[in-house]
């Protein structure tokens, strides 16, 4: 039937939602228990998409960044760097001025960043 999604489609929708909603940007587990935040569960689900919906989920990616927190821009110019490194680097080069900030969390160090530093050294780093 036309307009039904399949159960895929739903679930990276619903993943790519939390993305763009992100406040925080973590790719491991955080905190003493190394526990992992939904947002982290939610970015390795889209990750793990790549493999099988590649041109679905870049399609996402570009509503990510163009809609999307300053934490969950940083998540779609990461795994932009695994499909399209041009296209990631563009976008982080974008996002280099940005002065709006996000929370990063490196195991149980909490801390403040804003995109436009974190950008610079994703583009330092390449």
């Amino acid at each position: 039937m036309f307009g039904m999604r399949k159960a895929w489609e739903r679930e990276l929708g619903a993943d790519v939602d939390t993305l763009v909603a992100a406040d925080t940007l973590a790719f491991g587990g955080v905190g003493f228990a190394g526990k992992l935040l939904p947002v982290t569960e939610a970015y390795q689900r889209v990750e793990a998409a790549l493999d099988d919906h590649p041109e679905e989920v870049r399609r996402q990616l570009d509503r990510v960044l163009a809609d999307g927190t300053p934490a969950g821009r940083a998540y779609a110019a990461t795994l932009l760097e695994r499909i399209d490194p041009a296209a990631a680097r563009a976008a982080w080069t974008s996002l280099r001025d940005d002065p709006s900030e996000f929370t990063t969390f490196v195991g149980c160090v909490m801390d403040r960043e804003t995109i436009g530093n974190y950008a610079t050294q994703r583009l330092s780093a390449a």
